[in-house]
């Protein structure tokens, strides 16, 4: 389809070792300046002023691909419209132990358990502050280390230090792999985190000029009454958007029932109609305006433009380049903008919500 043959040999021999060792090569490579620059994915059409900011493309690289911030450029080099380092936390963490991350390629899934492996907020200050004034969007996904004694100090933290630096912020309190850290999300837990990062990021906004948005990240195994209580906390707290979302802890339908026997959070293809149905929920809940990121099982052109027109104002992907590679990237931009000359619209926004009442409608038991 939109794979050339050098990118379905990478991905052969990439394959051929395990999958954190294959995303390290990759990331290294990334460094090297060693990645693949697409001329084709700056289209006028797909151009939109969301958060303040002026997105080239809706498309991003979701958190978790570039933890420790090593590579922003190289991803917005390949064609992305923005990019997200982190999950960080205050200080370094290991993470969970290996083997952490494994392959479903039956279902063109991912398990990953990495528990916030991060270098830590010093690390990626650091790479930050030598990449200033290069341009291009990069957002910084904040979290709390697992043994924090008080888990909302450590999101107040990562506000603080990166304030002057990121595009936007993520509040990720969707990891299934930090022990407890989901339970942010009831009504109380959601309140007092938000109260806290907003009146932080409003303090910070005197310092550097501006007020930098705040996304919160959540998770697809969310009740219909938790979902109604964060929108409520997200309107009330006056967040800038969301971003659906995060692993699910689902193994339904799997067809590899050996590895889906991992524990962790399930990413790629099986994600999709889970993740696609709350953001469709969260966008009736939450209105028309609310900027909010569909994540989770994008893996092909159409999936793309289903996201958007169950909701999505921005995109991401990372586990289908897994199988897909690289060349993912320009594909889904040329036919976003396809279908809106199709369409006969000038903008995303011509598209956006056409078919969010029947997605929000689908039955997830």
């Amino acid at each position: 389809m939109f794979q050339s043959l050098a990118n379905r040999l990478t991905l052969r021999a990439l394959h051929c070792v395990d999958a954190e060792t294959a995303h390290g090569v990759t990331i290294r490579a990334l460094a090297s300046g060693v990645y693949p620059r697409f001329s084709n994915t700056s289209l006028p059409s797909l151009r939109q002023e969301v958060l303040g900011l002026s997105f080239p493309n809706p498309l991003g690289m979701a958190a978790g691909f570039d933890k420790n911030g090593e590579v922003p450029d190289a991803i917005l080099g390949m064609g992305f419209g923005f990019a997200e380092a982190g999950t960080v936390t205050p200080r370094p963490q290991e993470g969970n132990p290996r083997p952490r991350l494994f392959r479903l390629p039956a279902d063109q899934g991912v398990i990953n358990r990495f528990g916030f492996n991060n270098e830590g907020h010093a690390a990626l200050l650091a790479r930050l502050e030598a990449r200033k004034g290069r341009g291009g969007i990069v957002g910084v996904n904040v979290g709390a280390n697992k043994d924090a004694a008080d888990r909302v100090a450590d999101y107040v933290a990562g506000i603080r230090t990166f304030a002057h630096l990121a595009s936007y912020f993520t509040v990720n309190i969707s990891s299934p792999n930090t022990p407890g850290l989901r339970d942010l999300q009831a009504k109380a837990a959601l309140d007092e985190l938000l109260s806290a990062v907003m009146a932080e990021r409003d303090a910070q906004s005197l310092q550097v000029g501006r007020k930098v948005p705040v996304l919160l990240k959540i998770a697809p195994d969310v009740s219909a009454e938790g979902l109604e209580d964060i929108a409520e906390a997200v309107l009330t707290h006056k967040v800038d958007g969301l971003i659906v979302s995060n692993t699910t802890l689902s193994r339904a339908g799997l067809r590899d029932t050996q590895t889906a026997q991992e524990a962790g959070g399930l990413s790629g293809r099986p994600l999709f109609r889970r993740a696609t149905v709350i953001l469709a929920r969260a966008r009736k809940l939450v209105g028309p305006d609310l900027p909010i990121v569909g994540v989770g099982g994008i893996d092909s052109p159409e999936t793309a433009l289903v996201k958007i027109t169950a909701g999505a104002t921005l995109l991401q992907i990372y586990s289908s380049l897994v199988y897909k590679g690289p060349g993912l990237v320009p594909a889904i931009l040329k036919h976003l903008d396809g279908e809106l000359k199709r369409g006969g619209f000038s903008s995303l926004a011509g598209l956006r919500s056409a078919n969010v009442d029947a997605w929000a409608g689908e039955n997830l038991d």
